[in-house]
């Protein structure tokens, strides 16, 4: 019988300091799970970390989810994606682009794409010439390279390339050009649906973000509301919300926030749409959350232990304690 793999993702952890992530990757590495994961947007460095990551628990494969790909070049992210397969050629590596949102653009000074589909598409393609090894000329409508050529020599592993996807469109196109597709803040009531339109493109290979935390509700759930009206707030997420039956929810959040009343608009979040999505409940409670996606279809989960709590790491440790019981 094959064990499913089982990753943990650092994204959710910043708050207690890029000096964490060791010790988190350990502890990982420890308790089971196959993966590491690391994100980009304003906050810590995706490839520093998994740089420290891969000497502190050699036996994870490493993995970024997401970098933006407004933020870097394709030879670039290439680059970064080479160096790490070399100082470990023993693992896997999983490079996670995605089209950033326009919050964090602004933040880089960039624009958002009114064209992200063509842009995604684009950038695979040059990112799998890159990383070929071969010389690469690339004259693309967002993207371009003159005589790149990859100074790292691989063996046969090579990174793979996942797409973050949350509508029909963009999962459909993570089948059809990428290795896998990562879901993100989806439901596991939205899981089939989503595999679905992946299964329109290609065989892409399923990832997910599970979020969950090993706590008490009621102090945890404002958090809870706080996350998730951040993501509402921006239009892919809330499309993708709207879809996965929480039509009610995000018009009544985006109408308060409209009128600047965000105590109402936090107080939209419904315990369903929470618990849904950010999960939080007891240690068994959690295992069975965790494990519901799998059976939902998700080849590689990937635990967001969100840190609500007193003890935040203590919070964390607990959740990735219960939610590797789920493959266990």
């Amino acid at each position: 019988m094959t064990t499913t793999p089982m990753g943990v993702t650092f994204g959710s952890l910043g708050v207690l300091g890029p000096g964490a992530a060791t010790d988190i990757a350990i502890n990982a590495q420890k308790l089971g799970y196959r993966s590491f994961w690391s994100v980009e947007a304003t906050g810590t460095d995706a490839m520093t970390l998994l740089g420290a990551v891969t000497h502190a628990a050699p036996k994870l494969d490493l993995a970024t989810g997401i970098i933006p790909v407004q933020l870097r070049t394709p030879a670039l992210t290439a680059m970064s994606a080479a160096t790490l397969q070399a100082m470990n050629p023993e693992v896997d590596v999983h490079l996670g682009i995605g089209v950033s949102a326009p919050g964090i653009l602004r933040q880089h000074g960039l624009e958002a794409s009114d064209k992200p589909i063509g842009m995604m598409r684009e950038y695979v393609a040059l990112l799998r010439e890159c990383l070929s090894g071969e010389s690469v000329t690339f004259e693309g409508d967002y993207f371009q390279a003159k005589r790149f050529r990859l100074g790292v020599r691989l063996g046969e592993r090579k990174p793979k390339i996942v797409m973050a996807a949350l509508n029909p469109q963009m999962l459909k196109l993570a089948g059809e050009i990428a290795d896998g597709v990562l879901l993100n803040y989806l439901p596991v009531s939205h899981v089939a649906a989503s595999i679905e339109q992946v299964r329109r493109g290609g065989n892409a290979k399923i990832y997910a973000y599970v979020h969950a935390a090993v706590g008490d509700f009621e102090k945890s759930a404002h958090s809870a509301r706080k996350d998730l009206f951040n993501y509402a707030m921006a239009d892919g997420y809330a499309r993708m919300f709207r879809q996965a039956g929480f039509e009610a929810e995000i018009d009544e959040l985006r109408a308060r926030q409209a009128e600047k009343d965000r105590d109402g608009a936090l107080a939209a979040v419904s315990k369903r749409m929470i618990q849904a999505i950010d999960f939080i409940g007891g240690e068994s409670e959690v295992t069975a959350f965790v494990k519901s996606y799998i059976e939902a279809g998700v080849e590689h989960p990937i635990l967001m232990p969100l840190p609500w709590g007193e003890d935040r790491r203590a919070v964390a440790d607990a959740t990735m304690q219960a939610a590797i019981d789920a493959i266990n």
